[in-house]
Parts: structure tokens; sequence; C-alpha cells
């Protein structure tokens, strides 16, 4: 990362008081950054709350377009991180239309606004491999077509295509982000696996499997992506990357019941069983991606094992949470 290109920018961020949002808010502010956030819901515990960053919040959600053209325009906004949706897939599952609403209405919302955004540079919109729906072939790379087939995969899909567009047509700075799943401290979705899983164990309980343990998914730590975020943002300037959607990875594909059994031998209880519920629906049974072009294009690199990754999120985690 370069700190002098983020010295004093004007940047706008949407899901700013989500996992991945705050933590990039807290990154910018430590650059220096002048950092604007649309926020729809005050969530206590965020890193955004908890450690009152101190950002400009703009009260509104990403389905009112006029509050988006409004707050982009007058903060002269210069570079913006697309990172509001709803991003929990069993959620999709009960509320299609909310997360259409959220994921498809709010990104063309947002791309409308910064096309009419004279100050604007460069858009970051993130996706996620789900985008690419299930494929015959592994690992995903950026060639695949994007085929969402369940309504989070859908949305995601039909995300892509609008930054797509609106490259194409109107030539908008935007580049996409695709990754797999991210986990760190500070995520406060506990029905993720990996929150989900280090609660269960230091409130003494055995920790639960939605699926059949099986899936395979690629773990990013938190920390990478959002240098990932912050290299693609640099690049656009001096790359003729517009329009390109890049994968960021580690490259290093785990089941659920792996993870889980790193975290329990992680914290100390190797001899306790996971409870493998088998319940999940709608989900691809194997997804992970290549970030070759990521490593090849932007220079990025991961720096982080999972482990490593596992560790820092475990002592965040029994940092935050009460004890019984």
């Amino acid at each position: 990362m370069n700190p002098d290109y983020w010295f004093q920018r004007n940047v706008f961020v949407t899901g700013a008081s989500g996992f991945l949002g705050s933590w990039i808010c807290e990154k910018l502010l430590e650059l220096k950054a002048n950092v604007v956030v649309l926020v729809r819901d005050h969530v206590p515990h965020s890193r955004l709350n908890r450690e009152n960053l101190p950002v400009t919040r703009v009260d509104g959600c990403l389905e009112d377009y006029h509050t988006l053209e409004r707050a982009l325009n007058e903060y002269e906004i210069q570079t913006v991180f697309h990172l509001g949706a709803q991003t929990i897939v069993s959620i999709a599952n009960r509320s299609p239309l909310g997360t259409f609403e959220s994921n498809i209405r709010g990104t063309y919302n947002l791309l409308e606004a910064c096309r009419k955004t004279q100050t604007l540079k460069n858009l970051v919109i993130a996706s996620s491999d789900k985008a690419y729906g299930d494929q015959l072939k592994l690992p995903y790379d950026e060639s695949f077509p994007l085929q969402g087939s369940h309504p989070y995969d859908v949305s995601k899909s039909c995300s892509d295509l609008l930054a797509s567009a609106y490259y194409t047509s109107y030539k908008l700075p935007v580049c996409i982000t695709r990754c797999g799943n991210f986990y760190g401290g500070g995520d406060l979705n506990f029905n993720r696996l990996i929150p989900g899983t280090i609660r269960s164990i230091i409130n003494g309980e055995v920790p639960v499997i939605r699926s059949d343990g099986k899936f395979v998914r690629d773990y990013l730590y938190i920390e990478e992506a959002i240098s990932a975020y912050l290299l693609l943002a640099e690049r656009m300037e001096t790359q003729s990357i517009h329009g390109e959607g890049f994968n960021f990875s580690n490259e290093i594909q785990k089941t659920a019941l792996e993870i889980v059994e790193m975290i329990l031998d992680l914290m100390g209880q190797k001899d306790m069983k996971p409870e493998i519920l088998g319940q999940a629906s709608n989900e691809i049974p194997k997804q992970y991606l290549s970030a070759e072009k990521a490593r090849t294009v932007l220079k990025w690199e991961h720096q982080y094992s999972i482990e490593d990754g596992l560790k820092k999120t475990i002592s965040w985690y029994r940092d935050f949470l009460p004890k019984k």
C-alpha cells in the first residue's frame, strides 16, 4: 500500500458497520484518508462503533438513490468501496426479495450515482466467489461465466454484470473483487462457521456444522482482504484494468470439518467432536478460487497461513466475548 495515495483522499464506504467495512474504515483512517460512510443500522458492537472511528456518517440505505447521489457529490468523493450487501446465504434463502433489493437494486443505484459524480476516480465493488455459481472445473478463474443459481449467488452475479455494463457503456472506472470466505476478529455474524465455532468453544458448548462437513471453501484472513482492496484501488490509477474482476485467495482449500478441527486444536479442545447437522441447502459443495491474475497483474501476495490467521482470530474473540 502507498500511504501517500490515501493521504486526505475522500473515500466513501458502503456497508461500513459490517465486518469488512469496519476493518477498511479503520485502515483508511490510519492512512489519513477522509472517510465518509453509509450506515443503515446502528450496530453497537461493530468495530465502527466500538472503536468510535472518526468517520463522517450518512444515515441511509443503498435502496435510497438520492441519498447516495447527494453524499457522493457533497463530499466530493474520489474513491468508493461498495461493500454494503446482504451477505448471509441462509438469510438469502429465507428472504430472497430483501437480498435482491439490497444487492441488485443497491448496486445499480450506487453505479448510477457514481456515474453522476464528477470527482470520482475509482470504484471497487465487493462481489463473491459465489457469483460464478456451480462450475465443473476448479479452481474458478476470472474467465469463468457468472452463473449463480440460488438467491444469494444470483444477486452477486447480477451485481457483477451491472458493474461490467456501466464500464462498457459509460467507461465508469470500476473493478470487482471476488473472494472466498473472510474470517477474523470483528465478524459478528455467528451463524458463520468460524466465529460460531469459536463462540461455542468459549461457552463450553459443542460446535455445530450446518452442512455435512464436506463443503470445500477457501478462507481469507481479513487483514489480507484489506490489503487486496486498497492495492486494487491504487492500481486502478496507473493500470488499464477498469471493468475487470479479480479473485483474491490464499489458494488453500479446506472442508468445513477441517476448519472446525483446526479451531478445536488451537483452542485446546482437540477431543471435542462437532455436531454435524447435514441441513445446509442451496449451497454449492465445492468452491475455491485461483488468484493467479491478482498475483501477476497486481503483484498481490497473501501473507497469513490459515493457522496464523485463526490464532489472531481466536485471540480477538477471547478478549471480546463475555465469559459464562
